[in-house]
């Protein structure tokens, strides 16, 4: 009689065990040492991730551990640090401190939320998304528009001092943020855009109907002032929110629309949205040029499969793009639509060529360089991030590399290199105006740049005199320098006992921070999830 142990791995995996109870999941790991090893599978537990908490990790570049992020999901905290102003923080008691606002991490209750499993920056804003789909707000999403109370959060700068919820018709599965508008792509594959919480416009095109891969969105992605989607079949789509086009298309709507009685979220903490469609065809950006082809040791099982692009990263007026072979690529100019006819590609091989990156003067040994930093090997790039004028290409695992450029970086041009920040297993990288961040595959987070009211997180400055992130001699001068070098963030400050806390998911822009943090108490850090296994 055939038995569970004949049904091949690769079924088990992709279709019985991602639902399959929990429990009756850890009891089948403890039946033999066959299952034992199937069910701690990390392939499995993402799976579980996203599935049951809504968590699917897209943003790092975590490959392993899934297990341990599955556990700690089920009661993660969320961490806010850096400029208070505009209710960005979406705290009420601040600390008293000597310089900057709130310059080392606070623990931020999201009231009403199951668990916070995402954390996107704005210019003045913060935005969570929690297991359920459920999407938070605090801050104003943007600071600088004209106010005016009557029309409640139909207004961009209308401040919330606290998080509160939006109100959308299904759950939201991913978040992008720019400056001052928002991206959500919900469960069903809708793309919302938000110039204000209130009233959200959902884009309605042929381009985006999901009937093949060239229309089903694989991505999400805000630049400074603009709209991105990348599609499974790596077309990538632009919009303006803020353009002649839509701008005039959402004024004319907001003055059709009765947002007088419905913008106003209620004592329960919801803006109940006064969501609508807009039809509107995005700009699609030209194909890839021909490129040289990259051997990586990594690619040998890519074969002949198409060049495309897998990931997309905005910042201001410029779009960096990632293909499977792992070009990193520049399209400017995304000012506006008329600027994306006079825009075009540029292939950025000293953030591809290991050949080309270990030309770096920090390689080469010299007093210009870096005698402890060995060049690398084989330098794949997995992942890119940006924000404002900088992007982040980096590779995974023990041996990554991370490369930094800005919008003035062109083909010729060679990546700025972090000592700090090479070899360390780094997973996401987030950048604010003027301060950064790094989280690595261990839970630690690392930031250095300005102090930005306190967006590095390093403490109180009186605190660490002399340190990175302290004042440089006394307080009385009130001198506090950039810190050069990538400096562990703590998320421990004010408690009598040290703890150590296992970060997973990190947010930066403007001149604040935020973490999405598990504890690492005894029971979580150090007890197994499954029973010894019997023998065969």
């Amino acid at each position: 009689m055939p038995s569970l142990s004949d049904i091949p791995v690769e079924v088990l995996l992709d279709s019985f065990l991602p639902v399959l109870d929990v429990k009756d999941l850890i009891n089948l790991g403890r039946t033999s040492k066959a299952f034992h090893e199937i069910v701690k599978d990390d392939f499995l537990w993402k799976l579980r991730c996203d599935r049951d908490f809504n968590f699917n990790g897209e943003k790092t570049a975590r490959t392993s551990g899934w297990m341990f992020i599955y556990k700690g999901l089920y009661k993660p905290k969320c961490y806010v640090w850096g400029n208070k102003s505009d209710g960005r923080l979406g705290i009420r008691n601040f600390p008293r401190v000597s310089a900057g606002d709130v310059p080392f991490p606070v623990l931020l209750d999201v009231p009403g939320s199951k668990r916070i499993v995402d954390i996107v920056a704005g210019g003045w804003s913060m935005h969570f998304l929690d297991s359920l789909g459920n999407v938070f707000v605090t801050g104003a999403l943007d600071a600088e528009s004209y106010f005016s109370s009557s029309i409640g959060y139909a207004n961009p700068r209308r401040v919330s001092q606290v998080p509160i919820r939006l109100q959308l018709p299904n759950p939201v599965k991913a978040l992008s943020c720019g400056r001052k508008h928002l991206l959500a792509i919900d469960s069903i594959g809708d793309i919302w855009t938000f110039v204000s919480w209130a009233c959200p416009f959902r884009l309605v095109t042929p381009a985006f109907d999901r009937t093949s891969s060239e229309s089903t969105i694989a991505q999400i992605e805000c630049g400074w002032t603009y709209s991105c989607a990348l599609t499974a079949s790596g077309e990538i789509y632009a919009w303006w929110p803020f353009g002649n086009v839509l701008r005039e298309i959402y004024s004319s709507k907001m003055r059709e629309m009765d947002v007088e009685m419905t913008m106003n979220s209620h004592e329960s903490g919801v803006i109940p949205c006064a969501y609508w469609d807009l039809e509107h065809t995005p700009s699609r950006l030209p194909a890839l040029p021909h490129l040289p082809s990259l051997a990586h040791l990594s690619l040998q099982d890519e074969g002949e499969n198409e060049l495309k692009i897998i990931k997309i990263a905005a910042m201001e007026n410029v779009l960096i793009a990632l293909t499977n072979k792992g070009h990193v690529m520049r399209f400017g100019r995304l000012n506006d639509e008329n600027a994306l006819a006079q825009g075009r590609w540029q292939y950025l091989p000293y953030f591809s060529e290991t050949s080309k990156i270990v030309k770096h003067r920090i390689f080469s040994g010299t007093n210009e360089g870096n005698s402890d930093l060995r060049p690398p090997t084989d330098v794949q790039i997995t992942h890119i991030s940006a924000q404002y004028r900088h992007f982040v290409a980096y590779s995974t695992g023990a041996d990554s590399i991370v490369l930094r450029g800005s919008t003035e970086t062109q083909q010729n041009s060679f990546a700025e290199i972090i000592p700090k920040l090479q070899y360390k297993s780094v997973i996401s990288v987030v950048l604010g105006d003027y301060h950064n961040a790094a989280l690595t595959a261990d839970g630690k987070v690392y930031t250095w740049g300005a102090f930005s009211a306190g967006a590095l997180g390093l403490g109180d400055p009186k605190d660490i005199i002399g340190q990175p992130g302290g004042f440089v001699s006394r307080p009385l001068n009130g001198v506090i320098q950039d810190v050069a070098v990538p400096t562990e963030v703590r998320f421990d400050h004010g408690l009598k006992k040290k703890k150590n806390q296992f970060c997973f998911g990190i947010a930066a822009a403007g001149w604040h921070t935020g973490a999405l943090v598990i504890d690492l108490d005894p029971d979580v850090r150090c007890r197994p999830w499954f029973a010894s296994s019997s023998s065969d």
